[in-house]
C-alpha cells in the first residue's frame, strides 16, 4: 500500500536501534526523507548505513531544549521542513518501592519520557501548523493503563505523556496536525533484552527461559507467548503518519499482543 507520504520529512528520536530504527526503515521505503537522532554517534551512523536514501544523523540530548532546537534547525536546513515527528527515545528508569524511590529517580525518567516530548512539540508543531500538515507520534507503553508496582517512575511519566498528546490533539487537528501515541508491550528491543538478561541471571536460567517465565507470570494477556517484533510496531506508526490515517487523532494505539487485559485505552 502506498502511504502517500513520499517527499515528506520525518524526525525520529531513539533511531539507532529498536522501534526507532525499524520505523526509519519503514518510512524510508515510502520515500520519506529522514532526520535520525540518538546519543551514540557510531551506533547512529551504523543504523543510517542500513537505511535507503541519505538520512541526516544528528546527535542530540532531548533533555535539553537548546539541543532539540538545534536538531530541528539542522533538519530544516537540510530538507526544508519537518513534517513528521516519531519520538521513540525513552528509558524505564529506576525501579522499586514507589515511596522509596528518590525525587531524582522520578525526575530522571520524566526528563526523557515526558519533558522531551514537550520540547520536541515546541520545536516542531508551530511550523507544521503554519504549513497545514503534520504528524506527531510518541511512544508510550502498556504501563499507561496497566501500571506495574515497581515501575512507578516509568508509569507516571508515560501516563502523563499520553495525556499531553491527547491535550495537543484537541487544537492541532484544526490546523492539519494530528497527534497520537502508540503503546507497545514487551517488544524485542535492546531495552527488553536487558530486562530478560537480568531476569535470567536472577533466576539462574537461560535467556529464552527468562522470556518464557516472564510471559507466564507477568504478562498472561499475551496469549501468543512471544515478544512482539519492532517491525510490527513500526508498521502501525507508518500507518498513523500516512495520509490514510487522516481521521485518527488523539488516539492511543496499543500494539501489545493483548497484554492489557482491560478494554480501557
Amino acid at each position: 500500500m502506498d502511504l502517500a507520504i513520499r517527499g515528506k520529512t520525518a524526525l525520529i528520536t531513539g533511531a539507532q536501534s529498536g522501534i526507532g530504527l525499524a520505523t526509519a526503515r519503514q518510512l524510508a521505503a515510502e520515500g520519506v526523507s529522514l532526520i535520525l537522532s540518538d546519543l551514540d554517534a557510531d551506533a547512529l551512523d551504523q543504523a543510517a548505513s542500513e537505511i535507503d536514501g541519505d538520512p541526516l544523523c544528528v546527535i542530540a540530548d532531548v533533555t535539553h531544549q537548546e539541543e532539540v532546537d538545534a536538531l530541528v534547525r539542522q533538519g530544516v536546513e537540510r530538507f526544508g521542513a519537518v513534517d513528521i515527528v516519531v519520538h521513540t527515545a525513552g528509558v524505564t528508569g529506576a525501579k522499586g518501592d514507589p515511596l522509596a524511590l528518590s525525587d531524582d529517580d522520578y525526575r530522571d525518567a520524566w526528563e526523557i519520557d515526558f519533558f522531551s516530548a514537550v520540547r520536541l512539540a515546541r520545536a516542531t508543531i508551530p511550523a507544521m501548523r503554519e504549513r497545514g500538515w503534520g504528524r506527531f507520534i510518541c511512544i508510550t507503553s502498556e504501563n499507561t493503563v496497566q501500571p506495574y508496582w515497581e515501575e512507578a517512575v516509568y508509569n507516571t511519566a508515560k501516563a502523563s505523556l499520553s495525556t499531553f498528546i491527547k491535550n495537543l490533539s484537541y487544537q492541532e487537528a484544526a490546523h492539519g496536525v494530528l497527534c497520537n501515541t502508540v503503546a507497545p508491550a514487551f517488544i524485542a528491543t535492546p531495552m527488553t533484552d536487558g530486562m530478560m538478561k537480568q531476569r535470567a541471571e536472577q533466576l539462574g536460567c537461560s535467556f529464552e527461559q527468562a522470556i518464557e517465565s516472564f510471559l507466564e507470570e507477568e504478562r498472561p494477556g499475551i496469549v501468543a507467548k512471544r515478544r512482539g517484533e519492532v517491525d510490527e510496531v513500526a508498521f502501525v506508526i507508518a500507518m498513523l503518519v500516512s495520509q490514510h490515517a487522516s481521521f485518527v487523532n488523539g488516539s492511543n494505539v496499543r500494539v501489545d499482543g493483548g497484554s492489557v487485559i482491560s478494554v480501557q485505552n
